[in-house]
C-alpha cells in the first residue's frame, strides 16, 4: 500500500484518487468485521435445522432427530429427573443420609438377582443404576423411619436368609447368538477387524430380546438357571472387554459372549445388612407401595407433560 501511494506525486491527484479506494477499504473491512462477528454468533434456526443424516437425498435435521429422542424416552427420563430431585428434598428435609456402602449393598444385591424376581435395574449403566438406588433408599427410609422392628426379628431374618448375603462373583455380559457355526466364525471375524460387539449384537443376533439391548443379558453368576452352563464355564477366562471363542450351546446354537465387567464376589455381616432388612420388613407392613410422584405436591414438583 506504502508504495502505491508513492507514485501519486501531484498531491490533488492523489488525493482524489485515495479517497474512493479508502472508502471501498473501509466497506470491505466493515463487511468483514461484520461477516465475523455473525459466525461467532450462535444461529439457533441454523442450529435446529443441521443435517445430522440423508436416507436417499432426503435430509434428517437435528430439530427432527431431538424431537424423536423426545418424544421416545423424554418423559421417561424428565421423570427420573423430577423423582430424584423429589427425594432429595425429602432426604433434607427428614435429615436421611445414604452412604456409599448403603449403595454398594444394595447393587451388590441387585446384581446377585436371579429369575423369578425384579432385575429390572440390572438393563442401566452403573452411574444410572447408583443414582436409581440412592433415590430408592431414600424412598424406603423415610417410609419406614417410623416404624419399629424388633432386633430379635431382624437377627432372625438374617439367619434364615444368610445365603442371600453371600454374593457370588458376577459378570456383566454381552452374547450374540447365531444358528451355525459359521455365522458366529464371521461374527468373530468382524470383531477381529475392529467391529462393535453391540452393533453386531443388534444387527447379527439370533435371539431378538437381548440384540435390543446390543447383546446385554445383565449380570450372570454361577448358579445363573437362565444361561446355558457352557457360556457360565467360559466366563471366568474372558478378559474385561474381549470376547469368548466360539461356544456350542446345548440347544444347538452358537453364541460369542464378551465380558463387559466382573464383580467379585463378597459376604456380608449381620452389621452390614441390620439396616437393609430393618426395611425391607418394615415395608412389607404398608398396606400399598409407595413411589416417589406421592411426595410431588408436597415438595412442589411439576413438569411439562400433562396427564390425559
Amino acid at each position: 500500500m506504502k508504495s502505491t501511494r508513492d507514485n501519486f506525486n501531484p498531491p490533488q491527484k492523489r488525493h482524489l484518487k485515495t479517497k474512493p479506494v479508502l472508502l471501498l477499504l473501509g466497506i470491505l473491512l466493515l463487511g468483514n468485521f461484520l461477516w465475523f462477528i455473525a459466525w461467532l454468533t450462535p444461529n439457533e434456526k441454523v442450529s435446529e435445522t443441521e443435517e445430522v443424516a440423508s436416507v436417499g437425498g432426503k435430509v434428517i435435521t437435528k430439530e427432527e432427530w431431538m424431537a424423536s429422542m423426545e418424544a421416545m424416552y423424554g418423559k421417561e427420563v424428565l421423570l427420573d429427573l423430577v423423582n430424584a430431585k423429589v427425594m432429595e428434598a425429602a432426604a433434607k428435609k427428614n435429615n436421611i443420609q445414604v452412604t456409599d456402602q448403603e449403595i454398594e449393598l444394595e447393587l451388590a444385591l441387585i446384581r446377585s438377582t436371579q429369575e423369578g424376581t425384579d432385575t429390572s435395574l440390572q438393563t442401566f449403566d452403573e452411574e444410572t443404576m447408583r443414582q436409581k438406588v440412592r433415590s430408592r433408599l431414600i424412598l424406603e427410609k423415610v417410609l419406614a423411619k417410623d416404624i419399629v422392628i424388633e432386633d430379635d426379628a431382624i437377627k432372625a431374618y438374617y439367619d434364615n436368609n444368610k445365603n442371600l448375603y453371600n454374593i457370588p462373583t458376577s459378570y456383566r455380559t454381552s452374547i450374540i447368538y447365531t444358528t451355525t457355526e459359521d455365522e458366529a466364525k464371521e461374527v468373530v471375524k468382524e470383531l477381529e477387524n475392529g467391529s462393535s460387539f453391540e452393533g453386531l449384537a443388534r444387527e447379527r443376533s439370533k435371539d431378538a430380546s437381548s440384540a435390543s439391548l446390543g447383546g446385554d443379558i445383565g449380570y450372570v453368576s454361577a448358579d445363573a438357571q437362565s444361561v446355558d452352563t457352557a457360556i457360565i464355564s467360559a466366563l471366568p477366562n474372558i478378559e474385561v472387554g474381549k470376547w469368548s471363542d466360539i461356544i456350542a450351546l446345548k440347544d444347538g446354537r452358537f453364541a460369542v459372549t464378551q465380558v463387559v465387567n466382573v464383580f467379585e464376589g463378597e459376604s456380608f455381616s449381620y452389621a452390614d445388612v441390620k439396616d437393609h432388612i430393618h426395611r425391607e420388613l418394615a415395608l412389607d407392613q404398608l398396606s400399598q407401595s409407595v413411589t416417589p410422584e406421592t411426595f410431588w405436591q408436597e415438595f412442589n414438583a411439576k413438569w411439562s407433560y400433562s396427564e390425559k
